[in-house]
């Protein structure tokens, strides 16, 4: 309509002169001649969107550098004389998820297959410590052991310091409460999950339970659901019985442990093991094994 010839003035009536008879704002009709379009107004840039794409892919691949943002992108590629405007290379950058904050770290492939429950007992035990608050005593630990078959907890102990003896006292309580005692190799084809804390990497713990038989077993980086029994037991204990209150001394906190460990074996209901127990679930094993 704005290129039509006037017939009265032999001259076209221009887009200024039909955007105000139709009370259409000019910015609304090169918006949507963008968009048919899908060109942008001025100048084309020399280098399209997806060669500048592929030297910010390329650049940011071969940087010794991690973190890196869209502003030494592009003074890197301002040096190899590719011209771009630093907007531009955000733009870009942003569109495809190529910022820092988006950028994820080099992960080695995961090689947790999901399964952490076990057929049958003695098989893989897991432990992990956690802190508690006290008013008198400040911070003090609990290190806990569980079967990863039925969540059972087999020992437990509350101390003021999380070394690598704190760590070790449930290990040693489980070893006795399921095998009888200490001696060399007794608990001989027992795996203990553990994270990478100081305490379980510690020379004295590893010589310890491999005096015992027991081989370590590390959960993999970044992914704590490879020791997931016992973060849920340590999740169940704090939810039920310690969030929202007060502790004075650590005794308080193992009186509170004690009662909780015994309530939870022989009362608390998994949907894994059919909404039965932990030890209902060790009694039908050891009847089945004694008729077996």
């Amino acid at each position: 309509m704005s290129q039509t010839i006037s017939p009265s003035t032999t001259r076209i009536y221009g887009l200024e002169r039909v955007c105000l008879a139709w009370d259409v704002p000019r910015s609304t009709y090169y918006s949507r001649q963008k968009t048919r379009s899908n060109a942008k107004r001025g100048p084309r840039p020399k280098i399209s969107d997806q060669e500048l794409l592929s030297l910010i892919k390329k650049d940011i691949e071969h940087s010794p550098f991690k973190g890196e943002g869209h502003r030494k992108v592009h003074a890197r590629l301002k040096r190899k004389k590719v011209r771009a405007t630093r907007n531009r290379v955000l733009r870009i950058m942003r569109e495809n998820d190529l910022l820092s904050p988006q950028r994820r770290p080099y992960s080695p492939p995961n090689k947790h297959d999901g399964i952490i429950v076990t057929d049958a007992p003695n098989i893989m035990w897991c432990t992990d410590g956690t802190k508690i608050f006290t008013v008198n005593d400040g911070w003090v630990w609990l290190f806990t052991v569980e079967e990863h078959w039925n969540a059972e907890c087999l020992g437990w102990h509350v101390c003021k310091n999380g070394d690598r003896f704190g760590a070790l006292e449930p290990v040693t309580e489980a070893v006795k409460r399921i095998y009888g005692a200490l001696n060399q190799g007794i608990a001989q084809g027992l795996k203990l999950r553990s994270d990478h804390g100081t305490q379980y990497t510690s020379d004295y713990f590893l010589e310890q339970i491999r005096y015992m038989g027991i081989e370590e077993s590390f959960g993999l980086v970044r992914q704590p659901q490879t020791n997931g029994v016992v973060e849920r037991f340590n999740r169940t204990l704090k939810e039920q019985v310690i969030n929202g209150r007060i502790f004075h001394t650590i005794e308080e906190v193992r009186e509170v442990v004690s009662d909780f460990v015994e309530q939870y074996n022989h009362h608390w209901l998994l949907e894994k093991l059919g909404y039965k127990s932990p030890l209902e679930t060790r009694q039908e094993y050891n009847k089945l094994e004694v008729a077996a």
